[in-house]
């Protein structure tokens, strides 16, 4: 993956997957039950709402249970009938992973060195995700729902209707087997939704049906991804019972002092910390974050890979390691590096020392693999969590994505990772984080926010499963760059990717001529439709008409080079001056990156950070040091992806000056 911690030899951005879904009541005790006959020929999905009120009368579900359910795994959309990363399909989320996921991932471009350590040799395990020959049940409810229902396979993965009966059926099977009537009450229904989920501890269960019982009780609107109106009326004063879930026989969830917050379902699955070979050891540092550094910075990753096999990959003491991984069914959460120590995951040593890793079950080439809401709003709450408790901006500056973590020096730019890729919502999930982005000034701010309409916006994307093969249209939260106000221009130049001058491509796993959801930029001029930025030390234009914008307008604070400087210096790590080590600690280069940034252009400031570097090259900790420098660095929105210049070279002005 070039997307992320698991798979080192793929390219820019990959990994697998895998999910699973609970057990329900068999076909045999459920038809005779409800006396159901198979579905008829045609069903009604071009009305989607209808659909659901015709499942729950025929299968004797509550609808607004029933939307309730397919909010949190789908939010309604049906995606063309293509799978989810775990191998959900419909509104319903019906799984049928023995199908879905066969692609395999794209395999090019040089590996990452996740540790991204240049005092130690390059860490690039060769270990490959494991593709599990048995799936688990919930990974293969398409196919009882297929037995409870009557209606082919294939229509329960395409249509709609078809789907939202199949996951009407499960939710009555369910409800039988917890020995519950088919109440009109959804508040009869906690058990079932639980068992729904798919999950075989108990914790994860409550927490998924408590996501559902809270989207009933706020109610939803939406217009779906077919352009239908959907919509759940609220119902605030709905109080199911939770100890109808102890039926159910599900094992208890071992927590084993996680940190996670609640209302997430969160266990322990250690990564090891354990020596081997001559010296060696892995796969994580310890640490004592944040008394000893501070924790700025949260990494996004997407895993290339199935779950059980994912979290095979992270008990290995000779891979590299993050700090937690989320699954794609229910959103459950494994926590394998605690915060104060240092995971392997962001291929540059200062960001990994100063950041927490998450691993979302998903792929960055597969555009119709969406992400579950579920997974979405576990990933958001544990976000939102680590955010508090460190004091983390919520901010794209702070919430990177592997793809925005800076090569460390310029031999390791063209190896950096590339996920979650452009098909992750950053929108959705910084409303899901409580902070949705939105324009902060008029046109004089000058600066912009990067903000499309991720359904409508679809840029043409090549390389998914083969190079130079056009990928499915899909949604995305990225916005392409040109090296003037039109389409037919070049795209713009990355001489780290490409340092012989090569040009951008298309090619989903090139960030070299992008900008994505919620990073800021500069105002650099303006044409019609399209709107200008600085980026990478160029004038780069997008298109941003006023009707369907791509970017709103915002303020805040730019760094541009002092006074008399014709360019300065950006860097891929801010560590300290040589001066700064003691004597047992080798000083760490500083040597800057191929870019430069001139004078007259200004780019956006996230914070600035003083020099520091975490020597941690043994086993034993007591040669661990933390060293800071009085070096002071600005971090900034450099290109797609941020870097950092010497306070000493730049002055910080505000963008409207």
């Amino acid at each position: 993956m070039r997307g992320s911690a698991t798979t080192p030899h793929a390219p820019a951005g990959r990994r697998r997957i895998a999910t699973a879904a609970g057990a329900v009541a068999s076909a045999a005790l459920l038809l005779p039950l409800l006396g159901a006959a198979p579905a008829p020929a045609q069903a009604p999905s071009a009305e989607l709402q209808s659909a659901f009120a015709s499942a729950a009368t025929r299968y004797h579900v509550p609808q607004s249970l029933l939307l309730g359910v397919s909010y949190l795994q789908s939010r309604w959309d049906a995606h063309v009938g293509a799978p989810s990363v775990s191998g959900g399909y419909g509104p319903m989320h019906l799984t049928d992973a023995r199908t879905a996921l066969t692609a395999a991932a794209r395999h090019d471009g040089p590996p990452e060195d996740a540790r991204g350590d240049q005092a130690r040799p390059p860490l690039l395990p060769t270990a490959k995700v494991p593709v599990n020959t048995e799936l688990p049940a919930r990974l293969k409810t398409l196919a009882e729902a297929a037995a409870l229902t009557g209606i082919p396979a294939e229509r329960l993965r395409t249509d709609p209707a078809d789907n939202i009966a199949g996951g009407a059926a499960l939710l009555a099977a369910a409800q039988h087997h917890l020995g519950r009537p088919l109440s009109d009450d959804p508040a009869d229904w906690y058990g079932a939704v639980a068992e729904f989920s798919g999950a075989d501890d108990s914790g994860t269960a409550a927490a998924y049906a408590d996501d559902v019982f809270a989207v009933m009780r706020q109610g939803e609107r939406r217009t779906t991804d077919t352009g239908q109106r959907v919509t759940l009326a609220a119902d605030r004063d709905l109080a199911p019972d939770p100890a109808q879930l102890r039926r159910a026989g599900l094992r208890a969830t071992r927590s084993d002092g996680t940190e996670c917050p609640r209302g997430v379902s969160c266990e322990w699955i250690p990564a090891p910390y354990e020596e081997f070979g001559e010296g060696d050891y892995g796969n994580h540092d310890l640490g004592d974050r944040p008394a000893s550094q501070g924790i700025k910075y949260i990494v996004i990753h997407d895993t290339e890979g199935q779950w059980d096999g994912v979290l095979d990959l992270v008990r290995d003491p000779t891979y590299v390691s993050w700090n937690y991984t989320l699954r794609s069914t229910d959103g459950h959460i494994a926590q394998h590096v605690k915060a104060k120590d240092v995971a392997w995951h962001a291929g540059n040593w200062y960001v990994n020392a100063a950041s927490i890793g998450l691993e979302h079950e998903g792929f960055l080439t597969s555009p119709d693999a969406w992400y579950t809401e579920a997974m979405y709003r576990s990933s958001a709450r544990l976000v939102a969590y680590l955010a508090a408790r460190y004091g983390i901006p919520l901010d794209r500056q702070h919430i990177l994505g592997h793809e925005n973590v800076p090569g460390p020096t310029s031999s390791t730019i063209p190896g950096m990772h590339t996920d979650p890729g452009p098909y992750w919502d950053w929108r959705h999930y910084f409303e899901l984080l409580g902070h949705p982005f939105r324009a902060t000034a008029g046109a004089r701010g000058g600066l912009v926010t990067i903000l499309p309409d991720y359904a409508a916006n679809q840029p043409e994307y090549t390389g998914c499963t083969t190079v130079g093969e056009p990928c499915a249209a899909h949604g995305s939260g990225e916005v392409r760059l040109y090296s003037a106000p039109s389409g037919s221009s070049p795209l713009i130049k990355d001489i780290g990717l490409r340092p012989g001058g090569g040009d951008s491509t298309i090619d989903v796993n090139d960030v070299g001529s992008r900008v994505s959801t919620g990073q800021q930029y500069a105002v650099a001029g303006r044409d019609g439709d399209w709107t200008a930025v600085w980026y990478l030390g160029q004038k780069a234009w997008f298109r941003n008409p006023k009707g369907q914008p791509t970017a709103v307008n915002a303020s805040g604070l730019v760094v541009t080079p002092k006074d008399g400087l014709a360019d300065v210096p950006v860097y891929g790590r801010a560590y300290p001056e040589k001066e700064a080590y003691p004597q047992d600690v080798p000083a760490q280069s500083v040597a800057p990156l191929p870019y430069r940034l001139p004078a007259g252009q200004r780019y956006v400031v996230g914070g600035a950070v003083p020099g520091a570097y975490y020597y941690a090259v043994t086993f034993a900790t007591d040669s661990h040091k933390v060293v800071v420098g009085k070096d002071l660095y600005y971090e900034i929105q450099f290109g797609h992806r941020v870097a950092f210049v010497r306070a000493a070279d730049v002055q910080v002005v505000p963008s409207a000056s």
